[in-house]
């Protein structure tokens, strides 16, 4: 049950979101109660979704295991079909929990789960930093943390919120261990 109502979006506000993301998804709608601070973080999400160097697919993956850790069911509702859609393999999601020991991750997805785990954990050690920059530079490391970094608040914030799962994503299967 939501703690805070689904909110009314102002005019422009509305129009930006829908021109972003068709119809706004919940988590907007109880944003919507702060009407600059959802315009900040409409930005912001829309620039780690489409303004970013990394593929689409290893940031979903971010995510997901992010969702996993946090047991949001909303963001794994969310995220899991965004991830199947930029190409995330079927075999990946149910490997997902096991990524360190599933022959489904090459190198680098296994570097940026490491880092999604330890960001979204709170606490990431110098020897996970060495690895994770054997297979990405500077730009990347600092894209895939601020990746993990909003999606451990957005667990966060859906969980202080109690934002209710959209009718459009009840369906899924969840995966989270």
């Amino acid at each position: 049950m939501s703690r805070v109502p689904l909110a009314d979006f102002e005019p422009g506000l509305k129009k930006r979101l829908t021109d972003l993301w068709g119809t706004p998804p919940n988590l907007y709608r109880c944003l919507a109660n702060h009407p600059a601070l959802v315009a900040a973080w409409t930005e912001f999400s829309k620039m780690l979704r489409h303004d970013t160097r990394t593929p689409r697919a290893l940031r979903e993956l971010v995510i997901l295991r992010g969702g996993q850790l946090m047991r949001s069911e909303y963001e794994w509702a969310q995220h899991l079909p965004m991830a199947r859609k930029s190409g995330v393999r079927e075999a990946q999601i149910q490997a997902l929990a096991s990524w360190r020991t599933s022959g489904e991750f090459d190198e680098r997805e296994q570097a940026a789960l490491e880092l999604a785990e330890a960001v979204t954990n709170g606490r990431l050690s110098d020897d996970v930093y060495a690895r994770v920059t054997r297979h990405f530079d500077h730009h990347d490391y600092v894209e895939l943390a601020a990746v993990a970094a909003f999606y451990a608040m957005v667990g966060r914030m859906l969980d202080a919120m109690g934002v209710p799962l959209d009718d459009d994503v009840r369906d899924y299967q969840p995966k989270l261990k």
